[in-house]
């Protein structure tokens, strides 16, 4: 992650203000989110395995040490053999050392080592993925809980409402067309409200599948530091960090080593080798005492060994135009992997251009929703002030409330939008993952360089890891989630009544 610039720290502000007893903050989701998501937990384990391709390769330039035993019983002798042994013991020993290969091994190093980088660059783009899946559900809980309260608030008003209303129907003052509109809107409100709490719970649910914990009374999150000022600002970084670019180019890099790999099966291979062999034929040669045949005649020998070294050279003269197809093969691959980049910077250029227009784009909505929710509050005051001497019908103060409801609403909806959309921005730049977020501090943060350096020069064939266990948290006992709201005593209508 070198040459991205000063790390962002987003939300380090946050440890720095006392947060309320048992309330959680969007730092603590992402932090439980990077020790115990399934998704990233298995991205990591991908990349072990693609780091162990590296100490593959390298082990077809090793030396090669093989054993041979045998046993063999000879059940017929040939009647022309008078000296064949009844049985004999094998032992062989032989070491191989490859010396040139025609930069098939090589090649095929400096492949897999590029593959490792790519790799490593796509667990950063699933960090920031997972991040910004953890940093929407977050706020989609924040959202839906103030939707829940706004709608029960909604449904409280109206019922005040329409007690007013039957109350100045049995005095005469209003008529049943006034009552059955107030009972038409609670009901209406009612139906939001179950709606609402139903998103409710669902957003936990989903908080929950991401973060492995039941979200408790969540704080609102620290302002995103960093964002650009401008879109080209931020492609330009894109273009230099974004992941899911950097894991293209080092693909491509790959396949053209690749190329060279399958050039090569045309070229000599040379090699060194030697060998040690021993037989026994266990006192059955020729000779043998009938009576002990472990007794060996004296004239015969039931021993023998050998050693041998040299130099051993293939050289392939015409294989039916196999090397020439593989190498064709794997250049139609490399200059895929070449569109592929373009493919990935249209990709980055386009989404970061979206993000950014998307977050400008809230930023304008939260502003004008102000204005709207302003508006409306004094919208609503004076219907009422008017509808007390007569000059608005009931209908008229109803349709203020709900006005107000819906622009408090598009508020709310706004500002979730907006901080989703300036930190899909950060991730599209290369700029949300935990060491960008200030996670460096927990002393967790999971660096893929460490296991690579740990097995790229291993060698012994007797080497293994632990057996693998889960490393992600399980959620099954996490009780269902309801739709009551931290700090609230009741709600009206709540389904869990």
């Amino acid at each position: 992650m070198g040459g991205r610039g000063a790390k962002l720290a987003l939300l380090a502000g946050a440890t720095l203000v006392a947060a309320p007893a048992s309330a959680d903050t969007l730092r603590e989701a992402l932090v439980e989110a990077y020790r115990g998501n399934p998704t990233l937990q298995a991205a990591r384990a991908q990349q072990r395995a693609t780091d162990e391709n590296v100490p593959i390769e390298k082990s077809a330039g090793r030396p090669d040490i093989g054993a041979t035993g045998r046993y063999t019983e000879f059940l017929k002798q040939s009647s022309a053999d008078f000296t064949a042994p009844e049985r004999a013991v094998n032992l062989g020993v032989e070491l191989g050392v490859p010396i040139y290969s025609g930069g098939a091994v090589k090649n095929a190093v400096r492949a897999a080592e590029e593959r490792v980088q790519a790799g490593q660059a796509e667990l950063r783009g699933t960090e920031s993925a997972v991040f910004s899946q953890v940093v929407a559900a977050y706020m989609d809980v924040i959202r839906n809980e103030a939707i829940v309260g706004l709608a029960a608030n909604q449904v409280d008003v109206l019922s005040t409402n329409l007690q007013a209303t039957s109350d100045r129907f049995e005095i005469g003052d209003l008529t049943r067309t006034d009552v059955a509109q107030s009972e038409a809107r609670l009901a209406v409100a009612q139906s939001d409200l179950r709606a609402a709490q139903a998103n409710l719970i669902a957003a936990r649910e989903d908080y929950i599948a991401l973060v492995g914990q039941a979200p408790t009374d969540l704080q609102p999150p620290p302002p995103l530091p960093g964002l650009p000022s401008t879109a080209d600002e931020a492609v330009a970084v894109a273009l230099e960090n974004n992941p899911d670019l950097i894991a293209a180019r080092e693909r491509a890099e790959a396949a053209g080593y690749d190329i060279e790999v399958a050039g090569a099966g045309r070229l000599p291979r040379v090699s060194l080798f030697t060998g040690y062999t021993y037989d026994n034929y266990l006192g059955t040669v020729g000779g043998a005492v009938v009576d002990d045949p472990t007794l060996p005649s004296e004239d015969v020998s039931q021993s023998s060994s050998g050693a041998q070294a040299g130099v051993s050279i293939s050289i392939p003269i015409f294989q039916g135009g196999r090397p020439a197809a593989l190498q064709r093969q794997a250049q139609a691959r490399a200059s895929a992997a070449l569109e592929d980049i373009i493919a990935a910077e249209r990709d980055v250029i386009a989404q970061v251009r979206a993000a950014y227009s998307s977050w400008q784009a809230s930023l304008a909505i939260i502003e004008s929703s102000q204005a709207a929710v302003s508006a409306a509050e004094l919208s609503l005051e004076g219907v009422r002030a008017e509808n007390s001497i007569g000059n608005r019908t009931i209908l008229d103060v109803l349709n203020a409330e709900q006005e107000l409801l819906n622009a408090q609403v598009d508020l709310v909806t706004a500002r979730r939008n907006a901080y989703v959309a300036g930190f899909s921005l950060l991730a599209a730049m290369g700029r949300a993952e935990a060491r960008d977020l200030g996670l460096d501090g927990d002393g967790l943060l999971y660096d893929p360089q460490l296991n690579y350096e740990r097995v790229e020069g291993k060698w012994f064939d007797w080497d293994r890891d632990p057996d693998p266990v889960p490393q992600s948290t399980r959620t099954v006992d996490i009780p269902a989630q309801d739709a009551e709201i931290p700090g609230s005593e009741s709600q009206s209508g709540s389904v869990t009544d």
